[in-house]
């Protein structure tokens, strides 16, 4: 009869246990998990929450994020449609000015050059230009690099150089982006007051700037091209700055999201600005003869001015008192 008590009393225990013990919440290892449901679906996972995080003991609590779905849109997006939009952008601009190159030419003083100058752009107004459009450079070497690089220098250059290369050319792109800033404020502030569109740059636009045939529609000392020129490099310039600074100081004005769309808009609007560049470069440079001289030695031809900015040449000559057709040298202070 003992036996039997002792029985029933293991019995009792062994089922209590069994009852604890299905009653306790399963590790999580050890949740059985049909990896062939339809419920389970890692995308529709990361759209129903914000990130998935744990917790940390460190004082850093942005650590505890172990994924973060914008973060894949966002790698999406720098690894695969940012190189499609810069190298549309870029190679479709060079592919226009080649063509436009091949079909017209560079733009010719019609009535060849007069011996005379008058001044177009003082030393300040030149320094700013060459001081930014240097930093601009370098920037848009070095910030192509990190889109292009990997898959285009890497393979010719190999590891170590590429290594080397990407280093400094980061040290370069954070340190220049300063003078680089200031240049687009000095450049806002020294021509914002020739740059307002109006109907004169109109007309302008709709004579297609005298690039194509032999006419030449008159223009102030900004024509429209000029002033969209300078519009994209302020507003560019500033959206490239501004976003810049955002992603070298991490964390001081936004979280993660914020710098993953700092990064959007600075790449995106960085690649547009280069591709527009390039063309101003051409303009500037084999594109139109005598426009270079503006911007090295400060002065130009008058027959240049006369073709190109007429309207402004008849102000600087009322200015000064004496016309550039009469005097061999007419030094009108640049406005």
């Amino acid at each position: 009869m003992a036996s039997f008590g002792r029985f029933v009393r293991l019995a009792f225990g062994a089922l209590a246990l069994l009852l604890l013990v299905m009653a306790a919440p399963a590790p999580l290892g050890a949740q059985q998990v049909n990896p062939t449901a339809s419920s389970v679906n890692e995308r529709q996972l990361l759209q129903e929450l914000d990130r998935i995080q744990g917790r940390v003991s460190i004082p850093d609590q942005r650590s505890s994020v172990l994924v973060q779905p914008q973060g894949r849109e966002w790698r999406e997006f720098r690894n695969v449609a940012l190189r499609w939009i810069g190298g549309i952008a870029i190679i479709g601009m060079l592919a226009v000015i080649v063509i436009f190159y091949l079909t017209r030419g560079m733009v010719r003083l019609e009535s060849g050059r007069s011996g005379r100058t008058i001044v177009r752009f003082n030393g300040f107004e030149r320094f700013v230009h060459w001081m930014t459009a240097t930093c601009f450079i370098i920037l848009a070497i070095s910030g192509l690099n990190i889109t292009f690089g990997r898959p285009l220098l890497l393979p010719l250059i190999g590891f170590q150089a590429f290594s080397e290369w990407s280093q400094w050319a980061k040290y370069a792109h954070n340190y220049l982006s300063f003078p680089f800033t200031i240049g687009v404020v000095l450049i806002f502030l020294m021509w914002i007051g020739g740059n307002i569109p109006n109907k004169v740059d109109l007309e302008w636009a709709k004579r297609g700037g005298g690039l194509f045939g032999h006419d030449h529609p008159p223009a102030n000392r900004f024509n429209g091209g000029q002033k969209a020129i300078y519009w994209i490099v302020v507003i560019g310039g500033g959206l490239v700055a501004a976003t810049g600074y955002v992603l070298m100081f991490p964390f001081y004005v936004t979280a993660i999201e914020g710098m993953q769309m700092a990064q959007i808009v600075h790449s995106i609007v960085g690649v547009l600005f280069v591709a527009a560049m390039i063309a101003h470069i051409y303009i500037g440079t084999i594109g139109m003869e005598g426009a270079f001289e503006a911007m090295g030695s400060g002065e130009v031809d008058v027959n240049w001015a006369r073709e190109h900015h007429s309207l402004w040449l008849e102000q600087q000559t009322a200015q000064s008192g004496s016309s550039p057709s009469q005097s061999g040298h007419a030094a009108a202070p640049a406005e």
